[in-house]
């Protein structure tokens, strides 16, 4: 099924965030930029495609901090798409875009929330086998507002009451910062795994925004 198109600039971004992915396909967990620099996670982003272009300069400007993959079933138009059997979905998203990620990181814009591929991009990561690491981190255009997140991420984030999977972060102010959310996403991996929550069906169709 074909996706949904945007304007130029964004069908631009989209065409270099996929091009970028393909250029680390067989980059490894863990690599190093150089020799010296810190060790690199290889981290999922989820993205509303209409925010591609936030996307894409968020990505290069951090492509020390970690290892990218930003190819997903929107952009790629899969034949998932229709399909009502959980279990395909969560395998083909794993097998094909996912792949050997260990973190998952949701670029948060204004309607991110209301994205079905989104939600179970969020889903497929919090499944095990090969549980992903989950945070979000808000985009520039949003920058001071608190927009609606989406569902499965809002169940995961910590309250005043209890420990949560994920974590939701600012756009970061400093590569360094990055890092750290990045590495302490990947740890709850292990860490955290308890507080892990599925929530319920996935999403269906998009919401209006």
């Amino acid at each position: 099924m074909p996706r949904t198109t945007y304007g130029a600039a964004t069908e631009s971004a989209i065409r270099k965030l996929e091009q970028i992915s393909y250029n680390y396909e067989q980059v490894s967990e863990g690599s190093r930029k150089t020799p010296t620099s810190p060790v690199r996670h290889k981290v999922f982003v989820s993205y509303h495609a209409a925010d591609a272009i936030e996307v894409l300069d968020f990505i290069e400007s951090h492509t020390d901090v970690f290892i990218p993959r930003a190819i997903g079933i929107e952009e790629d138009g899969s034949d998932i798409i229709n399909s009502t059997d959980v279990d395909y979905i969560r395998q083909t998203i794993r097998a094909k875009y996912l792949k050997d990620s260990t973190v998952t990181l949701v670029a948060i814009g204004k309607c991110t929330w209301a994205r079905r591929f989104v939600d179970w991009e969020i889903y497929t990561s919090l499944r095990n086998p090969g549980r992903n690491g989950l945070l979000a981190v808000q985009m520039p255009s949003i920058s001071g507002s608190n927009p609606p997140i989406p569902g499965r991420l809002a169940l995961n984030r910590p309250t005043d009451k209890e420990e949560g999977y994920a974590q939701y972060w600012e756009y970061p102010t400093s590569s360094a910062s990055l890092r750290a959310h990045i590495e302490a996403a990947f740890r709850a991996r292990s860490s955290k795994s308890h507080l892990v929550k599925l929530g319920g069906d996935l999403r269906k169709a998009n919401a209006s925004c």
